[in-house]
């Protein structure tokens, strides 16, 4: 079983695994088609594609009329569907992954453990270490036999709005905001119409991550890494813009042997969609 990541010398060995499913997670947040477009390029044999902004988030409006940020969770029925019409059972080892260093197959990666999978691991170094070892792409799509996962306890932990206003006053947790350092000191309006981070927020950006061949660091360099920032995982909260980068840092976590931090699903669009939340600039 594969839980943290897989090399494509590995992944390339199990193309015709029928207990194997490999999803494209590739995404553009700025272009919401290039992610199909690319899948329709070329792609991994056999893999199936996977929309970030449909398949693996939720509407964007709860039941009270509330915004729950730009990417939020899915229902669990919803996801459970979607992930069986790809052919998942309770045994199936999954693999996903992107052209973006995994920041958006680490959001896949996280949702199957929030539904109790543990057999999902993200290609090391993406599509581009495919390519780079020789790896031949197809354009066929291929179709699955539907699956039966169903849903199990959840291996991953979850924060609400509330309870993050309810650290401002505590400090009991550390949030850590993955965005890039402009975005966290509220510098790109692009982005962020509304800039700045959680008051009390450390910046730990998901692409430091990564080495510079885009592969995820080794455990003990990650570790070393996440030490200043909190005194133990489960103490932490990660979150990002919209819920999805901060999957990132919670893989980066697991590879180093430090399980148990907390996602704030909503994140950054969430939290300043109401003005009473206060807002920090710069750094903290």
């Amino acid at each position: 079983m594969h839980t943290t990541l897989i090399d494509a010398a590995t992944l390339s060995q199990h193309l015709q695994d029928p207990n194997w499913v490999i999803l494209d997670c590739r995404h553009d947040l700025m272009n919401p088609n290039a992610g199909r477009d690319g899948f329709a390029i070329g792609h991994i044999a056999g893999a199936q594609f996977a929309n970030v902004d449909t398949d693996l988030s939720g509407a964007k409006l709860g039941a009270d009329g509330a915004f729950r940020g730009r990417h939020p969770l899915p229902e669990r029925a919803a996801l459970i569907a979607t992930l069986r019409s790809w052919g998942i059972n309770h045994d199936t080892q999954v693999v996903a992954y992107d052209a973006h260093g995994g920041m958006f197959a680490a959001r896949l990666w996280w949702l199957l453990r929030w539904v109790g999978h543990p057999a999902v691991a993200v290609l090391d170094g993406g599509l581009a270490a495919w390519q780079s070892a020789g790896l031949a792409m197809v354009t066929s799509n291929d179709q699955r036999t539907p699956g039966q996962i169903g849903d199990r306890p959840s291996l991953v932990a979850t924060v609400s709005v509330e309870e993050v206003v309810a650290n401002l006053s505590t400090r009991a947790r550390t949030v850590v905001d993955a965005r890039a350092a402009d975005r966290y000191r509220g510098e790109n309006e692009t982005i962020d119409p509304v800039g700045g981070h959680i008051p009390g927020a450390k910046n730990r950006f998901f692409k430091d991550n990564l080495t510079a061949e885009g592969r995820f660091k080794d455990a003990a360099q990650l570790k070393a890494d996440f030490a200043p920032l909190f005194d133990s995982a489960p103490q932490a909260i990660m979150q990002c813009g919209s819920g999805v980068t901060a999957c990132h840092n919670l893989l980066a976590l697991e590879i180093a042997g430090l399980p148990g931090a907390a996602l704030y699903p909503g994140s950054w669009s969430e939290w300043c969609a109401d003005s009473a939340r206060p807002v920090a600039t710069g750094t903290d």
